[in-house]
């Protein structure tokens, strides 16, 4: 259907969040249609990841609107680190990463702690493609904090103090570089 846009994703809450942004469509996922094609994200930009993901699945799809993201965190001391390698740098659980990357700043001060949570987003029918970045800045936080979020939320400091993982989930949907990058594809859509 014309209507119908596939989210390469199995995450229910990525799912429901472009559910609400993009509200005109019916956003389902790949798992619905039987599709577990786990595409590389072997370009160098989280945005070159989207791309690729997008355009792959709408051509599996012979046409149909695949909306893909890559995000993920950028640590200004550490030169970007992990940037596109977030997921794959550390084997193991998010709390394990998180303590790797506190490890990583000890005794660094909070205003050299500067990290950038990117996501991009695309949506491709297999010949025309739109790609948009969004992201929110912080600083590692020294310790974990707070018990609501997954992956980076619990060091992700905001410059309020509180981490993402200590915001109710209206507040950080608020602020959300995911919210912003589907409110910006929704712009270039229309």
């Amino acid at each position: 259907m014309e209507n119908e846009i596939v989210m390469a994703s199995g995450n229910i809450g990525k799912i429901k969040e472009a559910q609400e942004i993009l509200s005109q469509y019916k956003i389902i996922s790949m798992k619905e249609l039987g599709i577990k094609d786990d595409i590389e994200e072997d370009k160098d930009t989280f945005q070159g990841n989207a791309i690729k993901k997008s355009e792959t699945i709408a051509k599996l799809l012979k046409g149909k609107k695949c909306l893909a993201d890559d995000s993920g965190i950028e640590i200004e001391y550490l030169h970007g680190f992990p940037g596109v390698y977030t997921k794959r740098w550390f084997e193991g659980t998010d709390r394990e990463r998180n303590l790797a990357i506190i490890k990583k700043l000890e005794g660094v001060p909070r205003e050299n702690r500067k990290i950038k949570f990117i996501t991009a987003m695309a949506i491709s029918n297999g010949k025309n493609t739109i790609s948009v970045e969004a992201s929110i800045d912080g600083y590692v936080a020294e310790n974990i904090r707070g018990e609501n979020g997954f992956g980076f939320d619990e060091i992700f400091e905001l410059e309020n103090g509180k981490t993402l993982a200590e915001l109710t989930a209206n507040e950080k949907n608020q602020i959300s570089a995911r919210r912003k990058a589907l409110e910006m594809l929704k712009e270039k859509m229309i």
